[in-house]
C-alpha cells in the first residue's frame, strides 16, 4: 500500500498550546505541517503568516508547506521560502501566470505546487502537470475549516490520477477539506496520496499526535468502501 503522507493544517490547532502540540505531532511521525495563508481577498478569511512558520521551525523539525490562498502570491512565495517553508502551492485561479509562479518556486529552492478550487476544470491543469511536484485538488470551497467535503471529490481525484498516470507524472495529489477517516479511505483508494488534517481528524480536542497514530492505522484498514 502507498504511503500516506500526512500534512496537519496548522490554522485547526490551538495556538496557545502550539509548541507541544507540534512536538507531539513529530513523535507521531507527522510528514508535514501545512500552513494555510489567506489575505481576506482569494478568499474570505484571515489566517497565518511568515513569522509563524519560523517559529515551527524553532519548534520542531516536521518540513514546512505553505498554500497560498491569497490575490497575490508572486508577492508572497520567497517570503515564505525565507521562513522555511520546503513547498509552496499556488492556486491556479489566483494568478494569470502559474506557469512562471511554479518555475519560480523551483528557483528559489522550493517544492512547487499547484491548487484548483472545487469548480475549475481539471483540464486547466493541462499545461502546469511538469512543473509541478503536487497538485492540490481541494475537496471544499478554500476559506473556511468546518465544511462537508463535496460529493464530486472523488471522481475528481480518481480522474487526475488516470491523467497523472498517462502523462507519466510524478506528481502527488494532494487533497484538502474534511479528510476525516471514512474520506481519506475513499480518497486514497482513487489516488490522492497527501492528506490535510485539521478538525476533521487530528484536532479535535486531546493529542494530536495520538489521533494522528489512530488516523494512519484506521485508513490503512480501508475504513468504508464508498461514499453515500
Amino acid at each position: 500500500m502507498k504511503k500516506t503522507i500526512c500534512s496537519a493544517s496548522v490554522m485547526c490547532a490551538d495556538l496557545l498550546h502550539l509548541e507541544d502540540d507540534l512536538k507531539e505531532l513529530e513523535a507521531a511521525g507527522c510528514d508535514e505541517l501545512h500552513f494555510d495563508i489567506m489575505d481576506g481577498l482569494f478568499v474570505p478569511n484571515f489566517t497565518l503568516g511568515p513569522d509563524l512558520v519560523k517559529a515551527a521551525v524553532r519548534a520542531c523539525n516536521i518540513p514546512c508547506s505553505a498554500h497560498l490562498m491569497v490575490s497575490r502570491p508572486e508577492d508572497y512565495i520567497e517570503r515564505f521560502i525565507d521562513a522555511g517553508c520546503k513547498s509552496v502551492t499556488v492556486h491556479l485561479e489566483s494568478t494569470r501566470h502559474a506557469h512562471a509562479l511554479l518555475m519560480r518556486i523551483r528557483k528559489a529552492g522550493a517544492s512547487p505546487g499547484v491548487a484548483i478550487n472545487p469548480a475549475t476544470p481539471l483540464t486547466k491543469l493541462d499545461y502546469l502537470i511538469e512543473q509541478a511536484d503536487r497538485v492540490m485538488l481541494m475537496t471544499v470551497d478554500p476559506g473556511y475549516a468546518g465544511q462537508r467535503i463535496l460529493p464530486g471529490s472523488y471522481d475528481r481525484v480518481r480522474i487526475l490520477r488516470e491523467v497523472l498516470t498517462y502523462r507519466e507524472s510524478r506528481a502527488k495529489i494532494e487533497v484538502d477539506g474534511n479528510i476525516d477517516v471514512r474520506n481519506a479511505a475513499l480518497l486514497s483508494s482513487a489516488g490522492a496520496e497527501i492528506f490535510v488534517l485539521g478538525s476533521s481528524s487530528i484536532f479535535q480536542g486531546g493529542n494530536p499526535g495520538e489521533a494522528l497514530r489512530e488516523f494512519r492505522k484506521a485508513v490503512a484498514h480501508g475504513a468504508l468502501a464508498r461514499p453515500t
